[in-house]
């Protein structure tokens, strides 16, 4: 795989204190890439990926409560963000893993202690149980992984994967201001919207205005909502429960009580699935824990570094009182 290239940025976008963003090139795909700088040179790797019409800001805050633990990157997923189309229009689950992979190739970043929140959970999963190699820690919030039972709550978002039914919502809704939306997105994503700064919801009403702009902002959104339904009806090998429970990476499982896009009592069965897992439940978070309580989501992160530290321990002392 040929190293990647940067390219500049071609639309402004935020970017927080101790942030930086620049493009990667590479085949067939570029990819907006938020990093801090880290705070000594021996860190371990982290990558982030968003969820269905989010970006790597939703990683912002955990970023900054992660600082001195790892080496933090986010990436923006082919069509969000500051990230263009991919060059083959393939908005599939498979298609976003295919370009995370490329990206941790091409970097020569991994092993990565990889996060996924909602799409970016299935995204991940995925990743982790084709490419083991490329995985240290998997932390999945609120994964969009398949539901028999999907929550009433839910079903706008898998609609917007009907073909038609975008462009429809478009012509319905042209009216609205990107401040009524914005409201509409945290009344569905935060267990508690007035957890929300009037800053921090400024900066969501000015990136959902230039986002608006793009001119494939809502055919990357139908196509990825259409990816995440044809992944759930997969079945075998390819099924998302099949690859969940293929992950040998120590998993971290969040989920908030509060949730209205991924069920609450998914959490036992995707403790059950992954085979190395530990499970943080949030009663009072929604869809988005790393943003509502992102010092809780660091917290639970560290604590599984430490297990996984003394697992490492246990596992030496054995070896070496075997070998004596």
């Amino acid at each position: 795989m040929p190293a990647a290239s940067v390219l500049p940025r071609v639309a402004p976008v935020r970017v927080g204190e101790g942030e930086r963003l620049r493009s990667v090139g590479l085949p067939g795909v570029t990819l907006a890439i938020r990093s801090r700088r880290p705070v000594r040179e021996d860190l371990p790797p982290a990558l982030y990926v968003h969820g269905l019409g989010g970006s790597s800001q939703n990683w912002s805050s955990l970023m900054a409560e992660l600082d001195g633990v790892v080496d933090s990157e986010a990436v923006d997923l082919p069509g969000f963000g500051d990230s263009p189309p991919p060059d083959d229009g393939d908005y599939s689950v498979t298609g976003h893993a295919r370009a995370v992979i490329r990206y941790l190739d091409a970097a020569g970043r991994g092993p990565v202690h990889l996060f996924g929140n909602s799409l970016g959970g299935a995204v991940t999963t995925r990743v982790a149980a084709v490419r083991p190699d490329l995985v240290r820690t998997l932390t999945l919030v609120s994964p969009a992984l398949p539901e028999l039972r999907i929550q009433r709550t839910a079903v706008p978002t898998g609609l917007l994967g009907v073909p038609g039914i975008a462009a429809l919502f478009t012509r319905l809704t042209r009216e609205w201001t990107a401040e009524q939306r914005v409201r509409g997105v945290l009344g569905l994503c935060y267990g508690d919207p007035g957890r929300v700064s009037p800053e921090a919801f400024g900066h969501a009403v000015e990136e959902l205005e230039r986002r608006l702009r793009q001119p494939y902002f809502w055919d990357a959104m139908a196509r990825s909502a259409r990816g995440i339904v044809n992944a759930y009806t997969l079945g075998g090998q390819h099924g998302l429960w099949r690859q969940a429970e293929r992950v040998l990476a120590p998993t971290l499982l969040i989920y908030g009580g509060r949730d209205q896009l991924v069920g609450f009592r998914m959490a036992h069965k995707a403790a059950r699935a992954f085979r190395d897992s530990r499970l943080l439940t949030l009663p009072d978070a929604g869809h988005v824990a790393m943003m509502e309580y992102p010092d809780v989501v660091a917290d639970g992160f560290r604590e599984l570094l430490a297990q996984r530290a003394d697992a490492a321990e246990g596992a030496a002392t054995v070896a070496a009182g075997a070998g004596s």
